[in-house]
């Protein structure tokens, strides 16, 4: 089954996909966001693409575990998901996937401005990852 990994932005939905066998997530572009409609559109023609069967998408808990702003804002982007595409989604716990995103690309050596570029499909990279590790651990 193949997975569609998120990481939610005010300005950018980062993007990963899995492999067939749910075991290997990699990055799969970036979404400007322009508006509900506009995202939602592009995210359906992504997952009729690439034959995604669930959506992984991070969720921005605080480092206590509290919700805040962020939060409230992924809940209504799911709602959103729900009403507008017949689809499994799975939240999953993304605190610093963002940090662990951009010492990666700093340990890769890449350039400040390219990693601008690439840090929100990092980002969902490693959230899509976490989740799938987790998924199949269970399973051996």
């Amino acid at each position: 089954m193949k997975y569609l990994g998120i990481d939610f932005g005010t300005k950018n939905l980062g993007l990963a996909v899995s492999d067939e066998m749910g075991i290997i997530a990699g990055k799969c572009g970036t979404i400007k966001r322009k508006g509900i409609k506009s995202d939602l559109a592009r995210l359906k023609e992504i997952i009729r693409q690439e034959g995604v069967r669930k959506i992984v998408i991070g969720y921005p808990k605080n480092m206590d575990g509290s919700s805040g702003n962020a939060v409230e804002r992924v809940e209504g982007f799911i709602s959103a998901l729900e009403r507008e595409l017949n689809i499994s989604i799975e939240k999953w716990d993304e605190r610093l996937s963002s940090v662990s995103a951009e010492k990666l690309l700093i340990y890769g050596d890449v350039s400040r401005g390219k990693r601008k570029k690439v840090i929100d499909q990092v980002s969902a990279v490693i959230i899509l990852q976490n989740y799938l590790d987790s998924q199949n651990s269970s399973i051996r």
